[in-house]
This record gives C-alpha cells, structure tokens and sequence, in this order.
C-alpha cells in the first residue's frame, strides 16, 4: 500500500507540537551540578599503593596513551640467611587524555585493581599539552571514585573475602585453644600444688602424733606397777 502522500510531514509537525506544550528544562550548569549515574566514565583514578608496574595496563592500551617509568630495588633479607629480593618502585605513571578514548581497558586488565573509574569531569584545559596528567593528579581523582555498589541478597561472597574470612576463623580457632590449654596447666598446676601441701602436711600430722604417744606410754609402764603382780618389799619394812 502507498504511502498516504504528506503523512511523514503531519508526524513530523506532531512530534513539533507535542514539543512545544512542554514545559522547557535547562540544566543550570555550573551552578548547579547534574546528578551522573553512578557508572560514569569520568575520569581514571590511580591508587598508586596496589600498582606493580607490571605495565600490563600500558601495553594493553589500544592508544597508547599511558606512560610508565619505573626502577627495581633491593629489598634484604627478611629472615638470617634468606635471599634478598628486587621489586620495581613507581616513579611516573601519567595518562595522555587528549589521546584516551575512555574505552575502560587498562581499568578491566589491571590485576591489582590500582585503576578506577572517577566521576570527575571537570578536568577541560586551554592547551591540549596539558591533558597529560601525573600521578599526583591522578591519585587526587582516586578519592572521587564512588564506592562499589552492594552485592545482590542472593549473590555469592567474594573469593578473597571468603579466604580472608576462614584464616581469620582459623587463627581465632587456635587462639581459643592455646588459651584453654594454658588454662588446663594452670588448673593441673595448682591442684598438683595443693595435693603436694596436703600431703606434706598430713606426714607431719602423723609423725608429731606418733612420736607424743609413744613417749607418754614408756613413762607410764616404768612407774605404774601391775596390780597383778605381789607387791614387794618397801624401803622402811622389818
């Protein structure tokens, strides 16, 4: 069927009109902020402290657009006869946005989770040289990023919370028991001490009441005579 001719232009004067009857809303900016959605590709934060400069976010970026400079150090020994060690040590970690596309690969690939999406938008400069950013910069963006929404009623805890949560468990386990087993010594050590003062008390009890009883009984044989026996002679008898 062919279109009714002039149809598109009666829509189009529709749409128009519907238009014109609403009421117009300007966003008052910059006085008044507008409310991003809490994924907004704002800005990248960097949390220097978790970056290993692994470099993995810098080869990976399809522009090419991240710059890392860094040097290895010698850390000593952590025990006597342990072998030192090197680690890398951060010294410019810098992002050309006058180049990024704001793709969110370096964030996803990062394995440290040192980089994070910002809000922040307000970062616009007269020069474009200037849209090359350092990690001092990038580290003031990191206390911007929203914190990370919640997890559903029903979803799975996190693997490293899990970890974290049965080693926690288990040094609080074997806490418990050390201090029931300090317990127990302390209990086995003090009834073994009241035993050991019961008995040397008991021993010397019996050894005073022994000793009195037997004296008392040789003194009372050597003078008392025996009834049965005929009395003797006394001194003064014809």
């Amino acid at each position: 069927m062919a279109p009714v001719p002039g149809s598109g232009l009666a829509k189009g004067l529709a749409v128009t009109l519907r238009t014109m009857t609403k009421k117009t809303v300007t966003a008052q900016y910059p006085d008044v902020q507008p409310e991003l959605p809490p994924r907004s590709r704002g800005v990248i934060g960097l949390f220097e402290e978790n970056c290993t400069v692994c470099m993995l976010c810098a080869r990976e970026c399809p522009d090419w657009c991240i710059y890392i400079d860094s040097h290895k150090e010698t850390v000593p020994a952590a025990a006597p006869g342990g072998r030192e060690r090197s680690r890398n040590v951060l010294d410019r970690f810098a992002i050309d946005f006058s180049l990024c596309m704001y793709c969110g690969i370096c964030i996803e690939v990062c394995p440290f989770d040192a980089l994070f999406w910002s809000p922040e938008f307000e970062y616009a400069e007269t020069d474009i040289h200037e849209l090359t950013h350092e990690r001092d910069k990038l580290r003031e963006w990191m206390w911007t990023v929203p914190a990370p929404p919640a997890l559903d009623a029903g979803a799975e805890e996190p693997k490293e919370l899990a970890a974290a949560r049965k080693t926690a468990d288990k040094l609080a386990a074997e806490a418990e028991k050390l201090a029931a087993q300090a317990a127990e010594a302390a209990q086995a050590e003090k009834l073994a001490t009241e035993a050991t003062e019961a008995t040397e008390a008991t021993e010397a009890t019996g050894t005073t009441g022994t000793t009195g009883t037997t004296g008392a009984t040789g003194t009372t044989r050597a003078t008392a005579p025996d009834p049965s026996e005929p009395a003797g002679p006394q001194d003064g008898d014809a």
